[in-house]
């Protein structure tokens, strides 16, 4: 029996809230985690499970072609011919919305192994080294001038004013791709900050945009898996509000993509290629 219940990104709870010696109880938002469960298929082959992924319902399609691509299963959309739910008969009704299956035309280029489900706190589980970004298909971008030093500093609050669903729950990260003159291309939210990076780039993906982003800017701090993302999609600069990891400074540093850390009004610590900024 299949049920037209699609899970949202918030969901309301009863809470009690003490508040210095006032007590009340009214209703609150959770941000929704529910698992998605990512398929592959290509001609002559049934649907296999790639990866399970914890993630917050919303842009389900964008998220799997963008986590696909990052992995290196695929270097061309024009590769992928459908994205969809699957309507397969062994799911349960209430799991409907949370397996999508992407068609390809040929086989994936680079299977990557998952012996784990990712959580909404680990991109890329078990690859540690820069030699798995080149085994994706990343090449290292020549540094030249990308954007604004100004306005890449104000891209944290540009992509602060975005976070909708964060206003009415507090518990999302957010990422948002961005041009050369600071305006927004496309900002997503997600449990999981590597969630919200692969939304970004599989929505650029699968909309077939022409304006190739200057920037993506984060709001939590920058591991290894968000700079791998980056790397991939050919994105020279990456801004957070938080540190960055020793490793994600090796990726970027190899990779050509400057680094901008700690971007709260008018600071701003560049960590890689700094010639980036202009």
């Amino acid at each position: 029996m299949r049920t037209d219940r699609r899970p949202g990104p918030t969901q309301r709870v009863r809470v009690r809230e003490w508040n210095g010696d006032t007590v009340t109880n009214h209703e609150d938002r959770l941000a929704t985690e529910e698992p998605l469960e990512i398929r592959l298929s290509w001609p002559d082959s049934p649907a296999q499970r790639f990866v399970t992924t914890m993630r917050t319902p919303g842009h389900d399609f964008a998220l799997a072609a963008g986590l696909s691509y990052a992995e290196g299963i695929f270097d061309d959309v024009d590769n992928v011919r459908t994205v969809a739910y699957c309507t397969d008969v062994d799911l349960r009704p209430e799991q409907e919305y949370n397996v999508v299956t992407i068609d390809l035309a040929a086989p994936p280029i680079r299977w990557t192994e998952r012996t784990l489900a990712m959580t909404s706190a680990c991109g890329v589980c078990g690859k540690q080294s820069i030699d798995a970004v080149f085994d994706i298909g990343a090449e290292p971008q020549p540094v030249e001038p990308t954007i604004d030093a100004a306005i890449a500093r104000g891209l944290p609050d540009r992509l602060r004013d975005a976070q909708r669903i964060f206003d009415s729950t507090g518990g999302l990260h957010a990422a948002g791709l961005f041009d050369a003159n600071g305006r927004a291309l496309v900002v997503r939210e997600d449990i999981g900050r590597h969630n919200a990076v692969d939304k970004v780039v599989g929505e650029q993906l699968l909309s077939g945009a022409s304006t190739p982003p200057a920037a993506v800017a984060v709001s939590g701090r920058l591991g290894f898996e968000i700079v791998q993302k980056a790397a991939a999609a050919r994105i020279p600069v990456v801004v957070s509000v938080g540190a960055a990891s020793s490793l994600a400074v090796q990726v970027a540093d190899t990779f050509g993509v400057c680094l901008a850390t700690f971007v709260r009004g008018d600071r701003m610590v560049v960590l890689t290629h700094a010639d980036r900024l202009c």
